[in-house]
């Protein structure tokens, strides 16, 4: 068929949508509540009905399904140094859609391994050492765990040199373990491509299931990704078929995730290089950043930034908590629709200004910017929103000139109004020339 269906399932909605891959063109789209208090696939077959109903012609083809519901996918690295190997695995972490909740470099003792299991991970990068370079870290940690009893999936990303002895070693104990290559096997150099796999392959054969968010198999049968996952990998195909550099700001409900696709610097390479490796296709979580729980973290960011004075903060910190206590709330009128659109003004610009610098994060260094030709918005708020506030709010963004960071020098604002970036991810894998072809046409001018 010419016609398939792309869904995400997400904590608070699901939404579908019909693509023709023949014209590279949404057809059909719809949004329900997810159904996460009885069964997913309730509302994800009614978002499917739904969406194919308004495409009209019948049925639309297989499903691509990725999902964030359950709070998606919760990952803990294990390394070798905090500025070099755990950070290169927590860059690869995140580039996977993954929430990394906990960081521990070095050799793990008795206290670091209670602090692993209270992070309540669904997965372990575990990673150490060069190729070639420190084999004593990742040994102990891996024998560490598998006389623990772990039995949190893990995967094993580190020096090449002990790889099938920790397999081994990790399986004998009963630890499920998936092999990758190295993230880092060279200093500088920043692998993430085996691993970010093996990860989202892990999350497809444990976690989806693991989570009881459906009786059955049919769901996790379907899940094709962590939609984190499947929107940076719409990002990629975007910022390939634009031919430049980009950045995408998605304003969640708890969280505001950023994501970024430079052009590689040859000046990179360098003496002032990163020993974890530059990370061209980056992504970044700001977790007391969001539109409904994270309401009031967005007013504490925005007054620590200096975006807010007293009197804006009175202002705010009420509807913020409003929003916080109720995480179903609507505007209801010009007033809520207002105040919506200046807390996610400060959402967006708190969390590029984090990204940019590096902050809070571990990087040593920002994220040159200058270059980025389109800045997209996506997030409920945005879709939702009138389409000049929308873009107003990402025009505040571009014209902040008080954030210490090197500000897009042309750069295009536009709002993924469709939702469709997270469905020219799920089809990057099988329909590259549709994914771009989808992309392009309703976020790059085309």
């Amino acid at each position: 068929m010419s016609r398939v269906v792309c869904a995400d399932v997400g904590s608070t909605w699901t939404k579908a949508a019909v693509v023709d891959l023949e014209a590279g063109a949404l057809v059909g789209a719809a949004a329900v509540p997810t159904t996460v208090g009885s069964d997913v696939l309730h509302g994800l077959d009614a978002a499917v009905a739904a969406a194919v109903g308004r495409a009209g012609a019948g049925a639309a083809g297989p499903w691509y399904v990725c999902s964030s519901a359950g709070g998606g996918l919760r990952l803990a690295v294990v390394g070798y140094e905090l500025l070099v190997t755990a950070q290169a695995g927590r860059r690869v972490g995140l580039s996977a859609g993954a929430n990394v909740v906990h960081v521990a470099a070095g050799r793990l003792a008795a206290a670091d391994l209670a602090a692993l299991r209270a992070a309540r991970p669904d997965v372990v990068l575990l990673v150490g050492g060069t190729d070639g370079g420190d084999v004593d870290t990742v040994t102990h940690n891996a024998t560490r765990l598998a006389r623990a009893r772990w039995r949190v999936p893990v995967v094993l990303a580190g020096n090449v040199e002990v790889r099938d002895g920790l397999t081994a070693v990790l399986s004998a104990a009963g630890v499920p373990v998936t092999v990758a290559d190295n993230v880092l096997p060279r200093i500088g150099v920043l692998a993430p491509a085996s691993a970010r796999a093996a990860i989202r392959e892990v999350f497809l054969r444990h976690v989806i299931g693991g989570k009881r968010l459906s009786r059955g198999d049919r769901f996790a049968r379907l899940v094709r990704a962590a939609t984190p996952d499947a929107v940076l990998t719409g990002v990629e195909v975007l910022a390939d078929a634009v031919g430049g550099d980009l950045v995408v700001v998605d304003v969640g409900g708890a969280t505001t995730d950023v994501y970024s696709v430079l052009t590689p610097d040859e000046r990179a390479g360098g003496p002032g290089r990163e020993v974890a490796g530059t990370w061209w296709r980056a992504r970044t979580v700001e977790g007391d950043l969001g539109m409904r729980w994270s309401a009031p973290g967005v007013v504490r960011a925005a007054v620590e930034e200096r975006l807010l004075d007293a009197a804006g903060e009175e202002a705010l910190a009420v509807a913020a908590a409003v929003r916080a206590a109720d995480p179903g709330f609507l505007p209801a009128g010009d007033g809520d629709r207002l105040v919506e659109g200046r807390i996610a003004g400060l959402a967006a610009t708190v969390a590029l200004r984090r990204h940019a610098r590096g902050a809070g994060s571990g990087e040593r260094a920002g994220r040159d910017l200058r270059d980025v030709r389109l800045l997209v918005g996506s997030g409920g708020v945005l879709r939702h929103a009138d389409p000049a506030a929308a873009v107003g709010v990402l025009t505040r963004v571009l014209t902040d000139h008080a954030g210490g960071w090197p500000l897009p020098r042309a750069a295009r604002p536009v709002v993924d109004v469709d939702y469709v970036l997270a469905a020219g991810g799920l089809l990057a894998g099988e329909h590259p020339v549709a994914a771009g072809a989808l992309l392009r046409r309703h976020l790059g001018g085309d």
